[in-house]
């Protein structure tokens, strides 16, 4: 009862934000993370009144099978945005953009809480600094596949943004996995190769692999069915089936075998639009579909963000640097790669603010991170503060940026008109 209660709870809150910060002419991603805040067990949650809100982090981890289900539909509509005749126009634009500007970012992070360690050292390690500088590469694309939605936003910068952001994913995991190695060998001094370079790149292939099996799997049962509803029900289906799947962990030896929930879902949409003639009639339905799961999914991401780290102020100032430089490197790295793979001024100059968003890969880097012990602690609760910064203010960003880059088109004055005769007509029925 109360988990279904709460489900309800979250999604009217999302709404009815929506509606309150609309003079204000935000992404509804952002008023739904408010309204999660808002119900969360921070804020009213911590009244302890049932159906209030959620009254503790154990109500809110109880819809975490949620979140990896609408994660899984996320990926699979970017996977859509990897159609090879998209990708032979974009593809190295992609490709260059994408490891750059992930790389630039971890740099700069490094660099900057390097000469924070100089001066803090026993609030800062080497090992820490490190894995945050990682942890930078990540994006968020829950964040921008919204935005991008909400405004109907297309042209140049948005075909080349949603492919950066998938292949962010892949760049993350081999960075993280590389650092976080090398920051568990500073501390225990053990050197284990296996889990710094074998274990990412299996995961890497595991995930593309599984998916690109899935997604032909897909495309063969899609031939069983002449009606699109049974269609659609099928390629649901099997997103929650392959999401499923790639929660699989064993171990083959000294090898750990893992998989990326995004990459192997994102897989699955590229090889299922790829060859599957039906597919965009089948991803514009599912879009359709799954509306309520994202607004679920960003307010459970509200109600996740942990208020408490403001607490400390050594966290706070090493949050801000750490927001600073990645900000810094995501928007220099992209701005220098795009320019050099002659991409034009407006992707030069806004694609990097796009990619500004950071959330559910982060925090799961930020979880591994755990693994240092008390250091894990620190690394978590800075990750926790920047995530709750980057996701009220990054959607915003990219808005603006996808506004100014003229991807985002205000509404014309004859779609206005037509939107307010129809609601003139409705009120003259009731009447």
């Amino acid at each position: 009862m109360y988990t279904l209660l709460s489900v309800s709870i979250a999604i009217l809150a999302g709404l009815m934000m929506t509606r309150a910060f609309k003079p204000f002419k935000l992404p509804s991603v952002t008023a739904y993370l408010i309204a999660g805040v808002l119900i969360g067990p921070y804020f009213l949650g911590a009244l302890g009144v049932e159906g209030l809100g959620f009254n503790s982090e154990e109500q809110v981890a109880a819809l975490s099978l949620i979140s990896e289900v609408a994660l899984g539909f996320i990926a699979f509509s970017i996977g859509n945005e990897f159609r090879l005749e998209a990708l032979k126009e974009t593809g190295r634009q992609a490709f260059v953009v994408g490891i750059f500007q992930a790389l630039t970012a971890t740099l700069c992070v490094d660099l900057a809480l390097f000469v924070v360690h100089l001066f803090l050292p026993d609030k800062l390690s080497v090992a820490q600094l490190i894995t945050l500088g990682a942890i930078a590469t990540a994006t968020a694309p829950a964040a921008t596949l919204m935005v991008v939605r909400q405004y109907k936003a297309k042209g140049p910068l948005t075909s080349l943004l949603l492919p950066i952001v998938a292949l962010d994913d892949a760049v993350g995991l081999v960075v993280f996995a590389v650092s976080f190695g090398i920051a568990r060998t500073l501390q225990s001094g053990d050197l284990d190769l296996v889990s710094i370079i074998v274990n990412p790149l299996v995961e890497i292939v595991a995930s593309l692999l599984l998916g690109a099996l899935m997604g032909w799997v897909l495309t063969q049962l899609e031939k069983l069915f002449n009606s699109n509803t049974n269609r659609l029900n099928l390629a649901i289906a099997f997103v929650f089936l392959t999401a499923s799947l790639a929660m699989l962990e064993f171990d083959l030896g000294p090898v750990h075998i893992g998989f990326s929930s995004l990459l192997v879902c994102m897989m699955l949409g590229t090889v299922f639009c790829n060859i599957c003639p039906l597919s965009g009639d089948l991803m514009g339905a599912a879009d359709k579909w799954t509306s309520p799961l994202f607004a679920l999914f960003f307010v459970i991401s509200g109600a996740e963000l942990e208020l408490g780290v403001f607490s400390d102020m050594a966290i706070v100032f090493v949050g801000l640097v750490y927001i600073l430089f990645r900000c810094l490197g995501k928007y220099s790295g992209a701005a220098v790669s795009a320019k050099a793979t002659k991409c034009s001024p407006e992707i030069c100059k806004y694609l990097g603010i796009t990619l500004f968003p950071q959330a559910g890969v982060a925090l799961g880097m930020c979880a591994t991170a755990m693994q240092l012990g008390e250091a894990g602690a620190l690394i978590r609760n800075i990750t926790l503060f920047a995530v709750l910064v980057y996701e009220l203010l990054g959607p915003m960003a990219t808005k603006w940026a996808l506004t100014k880059a003229g991807d985002i088109k205000p509404m014309s004055e004859e779609v206005k008109n037509r939107r307010q005769i129809k609601l003139e007509a409705a009120g003259k029925k009731q009447d």
